[in-house]
């Protein structure tokens, strides 16, 4: 009989291999190994930084993926496309690439994600005594993101002007006419202050309509999306999408999931049933191409992109066209 400890002791190998990239970490439990990858080596603030997790399982063994965005929700998501495909030794080879955001200058880290399996080969044990599956945790990656300004800027500066002169006092009635006319402005102020937020707020409103309309409006002029590139499609899709309802409603969007997500803007006031349900039956059929590798047809890609522009033209002011209701009947 197999010491089970002896077992659980030896399952998990880090095998420390010279990376190709500047920010590379390579581990291996069992039959899966784990590649994880952080590029640019240098990145400044407000560059892209691509995450790429690849996991590769022997013949025979059940991958088990993170979650979306599962230990990055320090980071803004810009971008996220899951892959999977089978080599010719049989071996299943699935990705995840993210495109990311630091949210600050300075020391940060990619924590260890989770990566699970199932080891279903004859006579493996499919999980630990007690668990559902095996794991893995990947190894976490420092690194620094600098900052745009250089290290030199202080030393630009101009010295402080010194201790200013003290005005003329002046005696006589004007002093009387500019403390009136400041009590004027104050009295006045808070209605400006109102008047400005509620036409900034006008302004967001077309703003984020127009933004959406042109997104999509661009992302139709290329040719219908190949089978190779329908996931990407639709991430972009989507991305539109949660990028209007963010700017429209208020609603953080990209490092949440689809059921938060919903859960958020549903609180909304805005948003009537209809538009709930109609933008709940959007996002589901993007996430079936997303996370489930659903392979749509060709109705069904023109149905989610009509969904889209729907969703946008109805919702882009206070007041329902109806078109939401229709869709739902």
């Amino acid at each position: 009989m197999r010491n089970r400890s002896v077992l659980a002791s030896l399952l998990v190998l880090w095998v420390a291999l010279p990376a190709s990239a500047a920010f590379e970490t390579r581990v291996r439990s069992g039959p899966v190994t784990s590649v994880v990858s952080l590029t640019p080596d240098a990145p400044v603030i407000g560059d892209p930084m691509i995450l790429s997790i690849e996991v590769t399982a022997e013949e025979g063994v059940e991958l088990l993926m993170p979650d979306f965005g599962e230990a990055l929700d320090r980071f803004r998501i810009v971008d996220f496309v899951p892959r999977s495909r089978v080599d010719g030794a049989g071996r299943a080879i699935q990705s995840q690439r993210y495109t990311l955001q630091a949210p600050s200058s300075g020391e940060h880290v990619i924590p260890s994600i989770l990566i699970e399996f199932v080891d279903r080969r004859p006579g493996q044990d499919p999980a630990p005594q007690g668990a559902d599956a095996h794991e893995l945790l990947t190894e976490s990656i420092a690194f620094e993101v600098a900052s745009v300004l250089p290290d030199a800027a202080a030393a630009d500066l101009a010295p402080p002007a010194g201790r200013l002169e003290p005005l003329a006092r002046r005696s006589g009635g004007p002093w009387v006419w500019i403390i009136a006319a400041l009590a004027l402005l104050a009295a006045g102020a808070p209605f400006a202050l109102r008047a400005w937020q509620a036409q900034r707020a006008r302004a967001d409103v077309r703003s984020a309509y127009e933004l959406a309309r042109a997104e999509l409006d661009a992302l139709m002029t290329d040719a219908k999306p190949s089978d190779g590139h329908i996931d990407a499609f639709f991430v972009a899709l989507s991305g539109i999408v949660r990028g209007y309802v963010e700017r429209r409603f208020a609603v953080r969007s990209p490092e949440l999931t689809t059921e938060r997500f919903l859960e958020l803007a549903s609180a909304s006031p805005d948003l009537t049933d209809a538009h709930r349900d109609l933008l709940r039956d959007f996002l589901r059929q993007c996430d079936l191409v997303k996370f489930a590798h659903y392979i749509p047809s060709a109705k069904a890609i023109d149905q989610a992109v009509g969904l889209a522009g729907l969703f946008i033209e109805d919702t882009r002011d206070d007041h329902s066209h109806g078109g939401a209701e229709a869709a739902t009947r």
